[in-house]
């Protein structure tokens, strides 16, 4: 009796999460030209202008020179914007114009799949960038402990904190004139009054629990103190939690939205 072979057009079987990701992967190659000066060269820039030129006048802050202070608050901010970015357009884009989860609905693929996926590709995005951020300051000398391999990963968290629930947000919306209401009111005061440039003791009293509801603070707080070897102002445990907190609600917020959406 002859073998039993196996049809060579068989496909192999790929989780619907990790099919979503191979899709966003796939389209990134083709268009990632388009986010190199974003994601790269201006951080660079951030940093020789604001921590090498702002930091000759400045001098130190918190008894190390400026650059390696801010160092880790740009790190976290590159993380922070690029979550918020990405999550606009991209995922309105697929719903209103592309229509790519209407397609996917059409599939095995389950809506927390597709947020899953989304997510997955979204926190690469994160992590490559923090590693390739982390290695440029490693030349400039601005990192100070060996803990400073860890503000990846903590950039990953921040990424998934923003990240979750700014696509839900994108999900709930018709047109994209709220996005400039997003980056004015939201993005643009977190960066700078969430201890990036400057400590966020030199906030008034009144504003500055306005900068502990940040997600990007908490993010700052925690590379830096990796960055720098010290402890953080609140217990580690604390940053983490917060983060973590944000990134569960977002995410089933993101599901829930999704599931509205593509029900209409």
């Amino acid at each position: 009796m002859a073998a039993t072979q196996t049809p060579a057009a068989e496909r192999r079987q790929v989780h619907p999460t990790l099919a979503v990701l191979e899709r966003q992967l796939h389209l990134y190659r083709r268009l990632w030209q388009a986010s190199v000066f974003s994601s790269f060269v201006m951080p660079v820039l951030f940093l020789l202008s604001f921590g090498i030129g702002v930091g000759g006048y400045v001098g130190e802050l918190g008894g190390v020179d400026y650059l390696a202070w801010i160092v880790p608050g740009v790190l976290a901010s590159v993380a922070f914007q690029m979550s918020v970015g990405e999550s606009t357009y991209g995922v309105l884009g697929d719903f209103k114009w592309i229509r790519g989860y209407q397609a996917m609905q059409a599939t095995p693929v389950r809506v927390r799949d597709m947020v899953g996926g989304w997510l997955a590709y979204m926190l690469l995005r994160v992590l490559i960038a923090s590693v390739v951020f982390l290695g440029v300051a490693a030349l400039f000398g601005a990192l100070h402990s060996p803990w400073a391999l860890a503000t990846p990963l903590v950039c990953g968290l921040l990424g998934l904190a923003v990240c979750a629930p700014t696509t839900a947000f994108a999900a709930t919306i018709d047109h994209d004139s709220y996005f400039a209401l997003l980056f004015r009111f939201v993005v643009v005061p977190s960066t700078l009054f969430a201890g990036v440039f400057f400590p966020v003791e030199q906030l008034p009293d009144v504003v500055r629990p306005l900068a502990y509801l940040s997600p990007l603070w908490h993010g700052v707080e925690l590379c830096r103190a990796a960055t720098l070897g010290t402890a953080p102002g609140w217990p580690a445990l604390a940053h983490l939690g917060y983060l973590v907190l944000w990134a569960l609600l977002g995410s089933a917020w993101a599901v829930a939205a999704f599931g509205r959406r593509l029900r209409k």
